[in-house]
């Protein structure tokens, strides 16, 4: 029961390949764990948790570990995106892509140009 409720929580996890994940329904309560890739991948897991659970669930534990703590993220550009709408995504502001561009200085010299493929490192703020 518990853990069809926590469905969406359980493939999203399949989705971002949690690794060593496991899951299990204890005394009322699901047990998760696992590790995530980033930070952020971490932070989605939290917020799906908290939109099917509320914001304090008390019927899920879960112990999520990430394995690249030293970036926010990594993106690989896709077609028609710019850093500003990178930044937007993942920090909810597209004046933030300096930032962006800073820890990508190795892969770009221009903010305005970047290119399909590329993967780039989304620093901590």
């Amino acid at each position: 029961m518990i853990k069809a409720k926590y469905q969406s929580v359980l493939d999203l996890g399949e989705k971002l390949n949690i690794q060593d994940g496991d899951v299990k329904e204890e005394g009322g309560k699901l047990k998760v764990w696992g590790t995530a890739a980033t930070p952020y991948h971490k932070n989605l897991l939290w917020d799906e948790i908290k939109k099917v659970g509320g914001e304090n669930p008390n019927d899920i534990m879960a112990d999520i570990k990430v394995a690249d703590e030293s970036v926010y993220a990594r993106h690989t550009v896709a077609s028609g995106e710019s850093l500003s709408k990178i930044a937007k995504h993942y920090y909810g502001n597209a004046m933030k892509y300096n930032a962006i561009f800073d820890a990508n200085r190795n892969l770009l010299s221009n903010p305005d140009v970047i290119h399909p493929g590329q993967e780039l490192v989304i620093p901590h703020l």
